[in-house]
């Protein structure tokens, strides 16, 4: 079994890695009752025993007796990283494996990226380094950043070249948060764009995220809530709450919402390296299978049914009417309207207990949609080719 590091860089990468960790704890301990160290777990975490100091008191197998995060956990502010240790996950993280600075970067992408990114390069490769040698068989690094932001969009592209050139067999995966048109940073829009460089050159695969997308999406849920029609209770230990949250919380404080929908996502995006299944998709296969040219790897990534992220008592939906869903832009987490666009791949993973025969006859429903998109599309590029005239020499 491969392991993979999660790299959180900035106050939205942290706090994003802070549900996932949450998520993750709690999808564990739902599967893995009898509390053994499996191979499912140790993807993510390290099973150490805290009787011994240093770091030989790692067990591969065996009883689980204390859970350590595969994570790196990078900001230039003290005040998440602060907060996430004196939460409920405090014991999940090692204090060796955090970076913190008090100035910040101000919301300034050359701050975060020329200056800090010299100033701790050493710092940061020496952690990566570390969280390498605890892994078996590294398989990929997960970076989750802001594009907004300093620290996130600044540092968090500076530690895609250090990855690339210390780990260049190793993958890079990359969540970035981009802001939405009504942020109220007034430096996000340059920010975001001096990153997309770095991230067009530096990494093997991106799943953008859009801040206004997530926020419509909890629109709708807390439409479905407060209806009536679909039910209206939302179980405690939702996956759009934290673990100590309630609903009241939720609709407090909208961003924590946000933050476990794109943890949800990740939490999914891995499930197949995590758990064993004959149809299971490894995370290096995706990169194969959807990139068709280095530069061409930002994914739109889809969640469907979205009431089951807040637990909501709706009646059973059909496996046809969420493979539909899956390419409507209402569950997208991305603003981006899939008809007036042309995919190159996709990748439908599935998730519970659903029939294989399902699966072949929605693929093949689909095959023929696309197959006349496609084809479609070629007949006018074609025609566009023919009408031009001879060239001249």
């Amino acid at each position: 079994m491969t392991q993979s590091v999660i790299v959180q860089v900035g106050q939205c990468g942290n706090q994003i890695g802070c549900c996932f960790w949450d998520l993750a704890l709690r999808e564990h301990a739902a599967v893995n009752q009898k509390g053994i160290y499996d191979e499912a777990i140790s993807s993510f975490f390290r099973n150490v025993d805290t009787r011994v100091v240093g770091d030989g008191g790692s067990i591969s197998k065996g009883k689980i007796c204390s859970l350590k995060a595969r994570a790196v956990l990078i900001d230039m502010e003290e005040g998440v990283v602060n907060e996430i240790l004196q939460g409920p996950l405090r014991d999940v993280f090692d204090s060796k494996q955090l970076i913190t600075d008090i100035s910040g970067s101000g919301n300034n992408w050359a701050v975060g990226h020329k200056v800090f990114g010299s100033r701790y390069q050493e710092e940061i490769l020496e952690k990566l380094r570390k969280s390498a040698e605890h892994c078996d068989c590294l398989q990929c690094f997960f970076v989750i950043h802001s594009m907004g932001g300093g620290t996130g969009s600044g540092l968090g592209t500076y530690l895609l070249k250090v990855l690339e050139d210390e780990f260049p067999e190793v993958y890079r995966f990359v969540t970035s948060v981009y802001p939405s048109g009504e942020d109220d940073v007034i430096t996000s829009p340059y920010n975001s764009i001096l990153a997309m460089k770095e991230l067009n050159e530096h990494a093997d695969c991106v799943l953008p995220i859009d801040n206004q997308s997530l926020f419509d999406i909890i629109s709708k849920i807390d439409l479905v809530v407060n209806s009536g029609k679909l039910g209206t209770t939302i179980k405690p230990k939702s996956l759009v709450t934290s673990s100590a949250g309630t609903f009241k919380k939720w609709q407090e404080k909208p961003f924590d919402a946000m933050n476990n929908i794109v943890a949800n996502l990740l939490l999914s995006l891995t499930s197949s390296a995590r758990f064993e299944g004959s149809l299971n998709m490894d995370l290096n296969e995706i990169s194969m299978n959807l990139v068709p040219f280095p530069q061409l790897h930002y994914l739109v990534s889809s969640l469907t049914p979205l009431y089951t992220l807040a637990d909501v008592n709706v009646p059973p939906r059909r496996l046809d009417q969420m493979f539909s869903d899956a390419f409507s832009k209402d569950h997208q987490l991305i603003r981006a309207d899939p008809k007036h666009s042309l995919y190159l791949a996709c990748a439908l993973m599935v998730r519970g207990n659903v029939q294989i025969s399902d699966l072949r006859r929605n693929i093949e429903r689909f095959d023929c949609v696309f197959f006349k998109i496609i084809y479609v599309y070629c007949l006018r590029q074609c025609s566009r080719v023919l009408r031009r005239p001879l060239c001249k020499f």
